[in-house]
């Protein structure tokens, strides 16, 4: 099972206990996948029509704890030769189908009118923070998707409409998380890269096993991550130390070729021969060779003087 059906299946079990914050996460779910159609002699008929089945399980339950009503489920493939499945979800009784747009705010009684399926969650449902958490679930659950956190960090809303995702962005942003929308092919999607923000966002949306799971692998890799920079940097320190070592002695070679270590003054002769005794030697283990003893940057100094030494004479 893929890490964002996982966050799916958690989120079905979770559910607010107040009506408000059910009619938030039923307005979400029905923005993106619900129906009003015509279910004869002029009646209406409504639904949900999705291809993921943890939606219409959570449909049905919202629906029943929020107005005790039974929707008829029906499921039926894409073709004959597709291995997918849509389940639709009805609700044909008119006094109900209108007592659910009511409550959706979908439905003016005094005009007898009904907005869009597909037209944002009226701000009346959307009041308090817990109605917000029950928003973005629901939202989740419906055009939602994360990818495998051991692979990278990417949240994302696909919406069919701009103002649904500009929906989103304010909600999401009423939380402090700042997400971006890019339009891709025909739709708007509402996305985060961040590591710390998608932690926040499940913990807002509820799934906190998921989120668990998340900061769980994240610290494991920044610290692969962590280790490797540390390697590398050691790596890339002993290679340093090591090209300055060859190339101290090749100075210190040359040297004795062309002057010999004769004309040299004490302390850069014991340091050229102590070189060329100890070609791997660190700087702190030269000075502990030096008699008397030294310190690294007095190590240091007499053998950049024999660098110096040694670029005079090629050039003369």
């Amino acid at each position: 099972m893929s890490f964002s059906k996982q966050v799916k299946e958690e989120l079905l079990s979770t559910t607010g206990s107040a009506r408000h914050c059910q009619l938030a996460e039923l307005a979400a779910i029905f923005q993106f996948c619900g129906f009003i159609a015509d279910a004869g002699n002029g009646r209406p008929a409504i639904g949900i029509s999705t291809e993921n089945k943890t939606i219409s399980i959570k449909c049905f339950t919202l629906l029943k704890k929020t107005f005790n009503i039974y929707a008829s489920v029906s499921v039926r493939r894409h073709n004959l030769k597709s291995q997918n499945f849509i389940y639709v979800l009805r609700i044909e009784d008119l006094k109900k189908a209108k007592e659910v747009l009511m409550a959706l705010k979908l439905y003016d009684d005094v005009k007898g009118s009904c907005e869009p399926p597909d037209s944002v969650a009226n701000s009346v449902l959307l009041k308090n923070a817990c109605c917000k958490r029950a928003y973005l679930r629901g939202a989740y659950l419906a055009v939602g998707s994360m990818s495998n956190p051991e692979k990278g960090y990417h949240f994302e809303f696909v919406c069919s409409k701009e103002e649904q995702a500009e929906k989103l962005l304010e909600v999401l942003r009423d939380f402090s998380i700042e997400a971006k929308e890019v339009l891709r092919k025909k739709y708007y999607v509402v996305y985060l890269k961040d590591g710390e923000a998608i932690v926040d966002l499940l913990n807002i949306m509820g799934a906190h096993v998921a989120l668990m799971e998340l900061e769980n692998t994240r610290i494991v890799k920044e610290m692969r991550n962590s280790i490797n920079r540390r390697v590398n940097c050691e790596a890339a320190n002993i290679t340093k130390t090591v090209n300055a070592a060859v190339k101290q002695v090749e100075d210190i070679l040359y040297i004795q070729k062309r002057l010999g270590f004769e004309k040299l003054p004490d302390n850069l002769k014991q340091m050229a021969q102590l070189r060329l005794e100890h070609p791997d030697a660190t700087l702190k283990e030269l000075s502990e060779l030096s008699d008397p003893p030294v310190g690294k940057s007095g190590v240091n100094h007499r053998l950049r003087k024999l660098s110096e030494l040694a670029e005079r004479l090629k050039v003369n």
